[in-house]
């Protein structure tokens, strides 16, 4: 199965455990994807980021790939400029892959959230 991780309010060491982790299976040989880990300030910043119509987006385009932003748009019946503004933040998060159409090619996005 592959994920998306995000680590919502984590402290300096924790960030530095994980990079360090990565770093240790990189030397082994192991394949490392550091795209899978997103780190968020708090959980106010995700929420901008993640808002219940994006992850709606994010849903519909994992179980059905979209070839072009307003392909999107109808399946969501949302409109157009919304969509690619979403897309855009999306893309730029990292959560979306635009090879040749819209992808969103993991199975879960597991959140750990600091208190």
């Amino acid at each position: 199965m592959t994920k998306r991780e995000f680590h919502v309010g984590e402290g300096f060491d924790e960030i530095a455990a994980r990079v360090t982790d990565v770093w240790e299976r990189a030397e082994r040989g192991e394949t490392v994807a550091p795209q899978d880990h997103f780190v968020f300030e708090n959980y106010e910043t995700l929420l901008k980021v993640l808002t219940p119509k994006r992850f709606a987006l994010l849903r519909r385009l994992h179980a059905h790939p979209a070839a072009s932003v307003a392909a999107l748009a109808r399946d969501l019946g949302r409109d157009y400029k919304r969509v690619h503004e979403d897309v855009e933040a999306l893309t730029a998060a990292g959560l979306i892959e635009r090879d040749g159409g819209l992808t969103a090619p993991y199975d879960a996005i597991e959140a750990r959230m600091a208190m």
